[in-house]
């Protein structure tokens, strides 16, 4: 990718996989990355298990509100990055689509969110690796 590349998170609610995937790339990429999040039914909140497994890694997400997906958001996006959102994203011709078949921490605890937030944070190393951005 020539310019900064743009990467859309989504998940059902937009409370804690794509929430604590954007926070990770964030504090992993910098402004070296565009990053958007979103669900297709958003919750009301962050899952707070998820704020309280980011905080460990002193990564604040509490702020963050739930938003809903849109097509826009899908057309800005050079990388969309599904967790479990079924058919609700539209397909573009030229982006990048992964599927990153992760547990859902709605309602688990803070041990179960821990090792959620683990995985998701070894995939962003990998999705870095892949954007060549350092």
């Amino acid at each position: 990718m020539n310019q900064k590349p743009t990467v859309l998170f989504v998940c059902v609610h937009n409370a804690g996989r794509s929430q604590m995937a954007a926070g990770l790339l964030a504090a992993r990429a910098g402004s070296q990355v565009d990053i958007l999040s979103a669900g297709s039914v958003p919750a009301e909140q962050v899952n707070p298990m998820a704020v309280a497994a980011m905080a460990e890694l002193g990564i604040d997400i509490g702020a963050n509100k739930p938003k809903l997906l849109t097509d826009s958001d899908v057309k800005l996006a050079d990388v969309v990055i599904t967790m479990g959102c079924g058919d609700t994203c539209a397909i573009y011709p030229g982006k990048r689509y992964e599927d990153w078949d992760l547990n859902d921490p709605a309602g688990k605890d803070l041990e179960f969110v821990r090792a959620v937030r683990d995985e998701i944070s070894a995939r962003i190393e990998q999705l870095v690796e892949s954007l060549d951005i350092n």
